[in-house]
């Protein structure tokens, strides 16, 4: 346990650009999610074909192998940026496919009376769908949401594999390199890990409560 103790800044540190990692990515997956949703539920037929498409085609690849695509192959074609927003790039074009998916689930539980209501009254599909459908499917997907923020969290020890150590698994790997102790090592960023799904599933929990949609 003296590893651990004498080393628990740099276990902060490395949890702290594991978060920072993560929370970019989750944003910017959510971002492209919601456009990919938007998409698929678009009346317009080359969009909705386009992104059904992108989505089913990234969804089938693994993501180690989209990152080292991103941070070894790019460069190659001359594009070349940091190593960890290039990462933080090809982790959040992936998690958005799941975004979009758990999105749509929660678009589909909205009632199609209310919709119906909506165009009645002459909303366009654009107020329909900020005003009706997405903020009812964003409070119906919290706890699938909570559960993709943490799948976020836990794959991004992947970006360790191509080169960013500055992350908790990437950290923690040279630790392990300087002392050859893997079970204290591996195992303080394990809990690290358990600690960040623990406290996000009962934030979620608690949210979910507080924002379930009455019908």
């Amino acid at each position: 346990m003296d590893v651990v103790v004498d080393n628990l800044g740099v276990f902060g540190r490395g949890l702290l650009v594991s978060i920072q990692i993560s929370a970019a990515t989750f944003v910017l997956a959510g971002l492209l999610g919601v456009l990919l949703t938007v998409c698929r539920i678009s009346p317009v037929l080359p969009l909705r074909l386009a992104a059904t498409g992108y989505v089913e085609l990234v969804r089938s690849l693994p993501l180690l192998v989209l990152l080292t695509l991103f941070v070894f192959g790019l460069p190659e074609i001359g594009l070349i940026g940091p190593l960890l927003w290039t990462a933080v790039a090809a982790m959040s074009l992936y998690w958005a496919t799941f975004f979009s998916e758990t999105l749509r689930a929660g678009v589909r539980g909205v009632p199609l009376g209310q919709i119906e209501a909506a165009r009645a009254i002459g909303c366009t599909f654009g107020q329909v769908l900020t005003q009706v459908v997405l903020p009812q499917a964003v409070r119906t997907s919290i706890q699938p949401l909570a559960s993709l923020l943490i799948a976020v969290i836990l794959n991004s020890s992947l970006a360790a594999a191509v080169g960013v150590t500055q992350e908790l698994t990437g950290q923690t790997q040279l630790l392990d390199q300087r002392y050859a102790q893997p079970l204290v090592t591996f195992g303080a960023a394990a809990a690290c890990y358990v600690a960040l799904a623990f406290v996000i599933g009962r934030s979620a929990g608690i949210l979910d409560r507080r924002l379930a949609v009455q019908r």
